[in-house]
This record gives structure tokens, sequence and C-alpha cells, in this order.
């Protein structure tokens, strides 16, 4: 969930100032604070000056937070992405059944499956945007949907739509088509 709010912050310069304010509370307190010797703190320095050298991006790699690529494990140019239907595609970080966290592209105009979530799940936008019974979200922006929402979200036409989504507990087709999906292939993994 930390790549997530960290990428959102990166892509909504509206919320830095109330970030900046928690940041500057918490730095009092810390400023108060008895100063502990640190062990080993030149190894600790070098692996941080070694973490925080400028790596040569790719302009792909430009929509994708700094956050939400080291989370990834791979700059986005070399995500191997792993196709779910036609104009859908998915590349799952996490490997558990029960929690997920990873990107998910739909194509331009393309609708998702009518589905619902057996817990949260939380949809940062990257890329293009997308639309459910629940409103509009544009780049930057997050979506939540939970157990009481069952939608089917829709690319947005002319771009394709680009998502960091966490999630908790299996994904739940519930259209005609999704339940007979799930019925032959027991699917709802997501």
């Amino acid at each position: 969930m930390y790549a997530l709010i960290a990428g959102h912050l990166e892509l909504s310069p509206n919320n830095r100032p109330y970030v900046a304010a928690l940041e500057r509370m918490a730095s009092a307190d810390i400023a108060r604070a008895a100063p502990l010797p640190i062990g080993r703190r030149e190894a600790k320095l070098a692996a941080i000056f070694q973490e925080a050298a400028p790596v040569a991006r790719r302009p792909c790699d430009e929509m994708v937070p700094r956050a939400i690529r080291h989370y990834i494990g791979c700059e986005f140019a070399d995500v191997r992405w792993r196709k779910v239907l036609p104009g859908l595609k998915e590349f799952r970080v996490s490997k558990d059944d029960e929690d997920a966290a990873g990107l998910l592209w739909i194509r331009a105009g393309r609708r998702m499956p009518l589905h619902t979530h057996e817990a949260n799940e939380v949809t940062l936008v990257l890329k293009g945007g997308f639309c459910d019974l629940t409103g509009h979200y544009g780049r930057g922006d997050i979506a939540l949907a939970d157990a009481a929402i069952d939608h089917q979200p829709k690319a947005d036409e002319g771009e394709d739509c680009l998502c960091f989504v966490v999630s908790e507990g299996k994904l739940r087709l519930t259209g005609p088509v999704g339940r007979l999906v799930e019925r032959l292939f027991g699917a709802g993994k997501r």
C-alpha cells in the first residue's frame, strides 16, 4: 500500500502540502528526541547513496511513479504482461491467491467483466482513465471498491488505461458470462 500512496503523491501535487504539514509535525517530535548512536553508520550511508544512484530511464518508464517501479522490481518497459482477456493484461507482483498487487492494462474503450470483491481493492490510475458506477478516475486518482460494489469499469476512449491495483481477497465475477467462466475455469483469483 505504501507504493500506491507514494505513487499517488508523486502524480497528484494537490495532496503534497497536506503531507508536508504532517512531515513538519513529525520532524518537530524528532528534533526534540535525544539522538541515538547509529551502528555501522558508514555502511548504511553508503547503501543509501548507492541506491540513490541515477538510473537511465526510457520515456515509457516516466508514466509509472518511482515508488511503484521500485515495488514491481523492474522498469515499466521490462514488465512481463499476462493476457487475461482480449484487451486486458495484468502483471502481478504478489503471488498470494488471497491478496494481490500489480499492474492492470485495459485497452481504450474496453469494459472489464462485471465483478465485485471479497474485500477491499484500491486502484491508482497511472495513465488514461476509467469510469464505473462510482465516478470517473484519471491519472493520479484513487478508486476504492469493496464487497458492496458490483461494477464494470470501462477504460476511456482514445487512450489505454494503466492502473496499479492493491486488493485483499478474491475478485468475484458476477455477470452471466463471468459466472459461467468461474464455473468452468475456477476464475476469480485477482
